[in-house]
């Protein structure tokens, strides 16, 4: 079966257990630029810790972001982890998005995807998991998000046809031509199982998705 197939019906089996749900965490597209920079390499709640000090600070906002001396914004961050690079990657997001777009994300979204994809991918500290998470959540383009739990999820189910992040993303969105929605919750459905049953040390007698393994076998932990 191939994995576009595959994976849609896990989906249908998550979608039936307990329903869709409403992800990212952000209530403005700058808050989803920010947490999806901080969250690499991290738990989400240590993500969710250095928003509200920035929300605290009222430092939230373009400009004052810009402004604040990167040793501050470091030490605000710091429960996010790697706080000094973070606060780097930040300023340089920042540095890119008044130089080339004025500092509009209504400019911004002028662009064409893979156009935009391509620059946001030549930011320093911008990787394709937080490309893709920002054209997908922030701007809401049709990009697949790849991450662990996605390799981990797949591979496990025995769905993942090899290769790296750029390989399954393209195969994902060759076989699923969905919309910015089926997206964003597909990868937002991956996310919870993966955070509640498909951790290192796998939880598959309780999982909806028990049925989807190869033989209804209950994997080894670390596999």
């Amino acid at each position: 079966m191939k994995t576009g197939s595959r994976l849609l019906e896990m989906y249908d089996a998550l979608v039936r257990d307990h329903g869709t749900l409403d992800w990212w965490p952000g209530r403005t597209k700058l808050e989803i630029v920010v947490g999806a920079i901080l969250t690499q390499n991290t738990a989400w709640s240590n993500v969710e810790k250095s928003i509200a000090v920035l929300k605290e600070r009222g430092w939230l906002r373009i400009r004052t972001l810009e402004r604040v001396p990167e040793d501050r914004l470091a030490r605000a961050i710091r429960s996010s982890g790697y706080f000094r690079q973070k606060a780097r990657k930040l300023r340089a997001f920042l540095r890119y998005f008044r130089e080339r777009h004025g500092g509009s994300f209504r400019r911004m979204a002028r662009m064409g995807t893979d156009s935009l994809r391509e620059e946001l991918l030549g930011i320093w500290g911008i990787g394709p998991e937080t490309a893709d998470s920002i054209l997908l959540y922030a701007l809401g383009r049709p990009v697949f998000v790849v991450d662990a739990y996605t390799h981990r999820v797949l591979r496990r189910h025995g769905a993942h046809p090899g290769g790296g992040y750029e390989d399954l993303r393209g195969i994902i969105e060759r076989e699923i031509r969905g919309t910015a929605a089926l997206y964003n919750d597909l990868h937002a459905q991956i996310v919870w199982v993966g955070h509640r049953y498909c951790k290192t040390r796998p939880r598959c007698a309780a999982c909806p998705l028990l049925p989807f393994l190869p033989g209804g076998v209950a994997v080894e932990a670390g596999r």
